[in-house]
């Protein structure tokens, strides 16, 4: 007796690849920025053309630049993740999960085998929600970086470029300290992400407080 022939696998998804190399594309073009200075240099020259104007103050106040620049690259990265961001769907996926999770735990408590059953098998298909939306989270990064990078590339230039009087600052907790002396990461790194990150959690909040509070119009309109 023959074995029946394996079902056809599923053609694949054209715009799933297209994702998956545009991804991988920016991923390694990130890489040759961060590691090829001459690459660097060039595209932080570039992108200095219209940022030194903007936010490079002639060099003289190196911490207010850092702290502007910070605003625009985070600025860009949260409202770019806001637009393209289901909260709704965030939240409904979250409360879901852990209610199951719940479930599955107070049924093996109770050793409650008919249940642990049954959960087990929808199992799969609660993760493959929640990892849906963490998928969709992820196809942003592409779209982020390219709004990062070259950023990142032009500070790098410009701090580089500072004098190096200039380029010494003080700190909460510490004096005299080099933007351009590295501990782990360059000073000017860590002071960047130290004023950058607050900044982010604080808009993206903000942006999700409104995005929310502007559902539950919709949904009280509706009820009305």
């Amino acid at each position: 007796m023959q074995n029946a022939p394996l079902p056809p696998r599923p053609a694949p998804d054209p715009k799933k690849q297209m994702s998956q190399f545009i991804t991988i594309f920016i991923f390694v073009f990130a890489m040759f920025v961060l590691f090829d200075q001459s690459l660097r240099t060039f595209l932080g020259t570039a992108v200095g053309y219209v940022l030194e104007p903007l936010v490079g103050l002639n060099g003289t106040m190196p911490v207010v630049t850092l702290f502007l620049t910070g605003i625009i690259m985070t600025a860009l990265s949260v409202v770019l993740r806001h637009f393209f961001t289901d909260y709704v769907g965030q939240a409904e996926s979250q409360k879901i999960v852990s209610a199951f999770n719940k479930e599955l735990q107070k049924a093996r408590v109770e050793n409650n085998k008919y249940k642990i059953k049954k959960l087990t098998e929808e199992q799969p298909k609660i993760l493959k929600k929640s990892m849906d939306m963490s998928t969709s989270q992820m196809k942003l990064m592409p779209v982020t970086m390219l709004a990062i990078i070259p950023i990142f590339a032009w500070l790098s230039v410009w701090i580089g470029g500072l004098d190096p009087a200039t380029a010494v600052v003080n700190v909460p907790w510490a004096s005299n300290v080099s933007l351009v002396a590295s501990n782990l990461l360059p000073n000017w790194v860590l002071l960047y992400s130290l004023i950058s990150i607050p900044f982010g959690q604080i808009l993206s909040r903000t942006l999700r407080y409104f995005e929310f509070r502007k559902r539950l119009k919709q949904v009280e309109a509706k009820a009305a």
